[in-house]
């Protein structure tokens, strides 16, 4: 039991800090956030850098810089440098792998759904989505994509925070339209045939 409370109570800390991220109350994250990724998307977009000889460059650098100050150390008689231990612990392995062990089900009931449940508004749902990426696919590269979610999720949730009635309002009469549109989709009635 305690081990589900820790567990809960980190996990809550932890959508309490990307919270405080995504709403800018940690303006110095959110900063950091937002240059980090602007930078990147200009070195790799605009300025024509590849991401595996860009992370290769900057870890022979780190290896280069390492191995020199050690190197150092050892002939001025000064201490080496700090090393950090650099292990993934089995805790937190085990929690990610059952994390995505319960992300990745949860995608592929999906088909089930549709093909045994025969639910039309999932098959909708789901072809819409993929139409979606598809074209939106054709139209920018997946760096600029990735760049944009960054920076939709650090505004779209102030915004949200800020105009949340008038926002929910138009949500409310949007899902209300759809509603009564998907009402009017006529449902296929299963008639099941009997084999002899």
């Amino acid at each position: 039991m305690g081990d589900s409370a820790s567990s809960s109570s980190s996990s809550s800390v932890h959508r309490s800090l990307v919270a405080d991220l995504l709403l800018w109350r940690n303006r110095t994250g959110a900063v950091i956030l937002l240059v980090s990724s602007t930078a990147f998307w200009f070195l790799f977009e605009r300025a024509g850098y590849n991401l595996l000889s860009f992370v290769s460059n900057v870890l022979l650098l780190l290896v280069a810089i390492l191995f020199l100050w050690a190197k150092s150390a050892t002939l001025l008689n000064r201490p080496l440098p700090p090393f950090p231990n650099m292990e993934i612990p089995e805790e937190f392995a085990i929690k990610s792998a059952d994390e995505i062990r319960i992300l990745i089900n949860h995608v592929l009931s999906i088909p089930s759904d549709i093909t045994i449940a025969r639910n039309p508004i999932r098959l909708l749902q789901v072809s819409f989505v993929l139409w979606a990426i598809s074209y939106v696919g054709t139209l920018i590269n997946s760096l600029t994509l990735v760049y944009i979610v960054v920076l939709l999720s650090l505004s779209v949730p102030v915004v949200y925070e800020n105009y949340q009635e008038h926002i929910d309002d138009k949500l409310s009469s949007t899902s209300e339209v759809i509603r009564n549109i998907s009402r009017k989709i006529p449902m296929p009635v299963s008639k099941e045939k009997k084999y002899q």
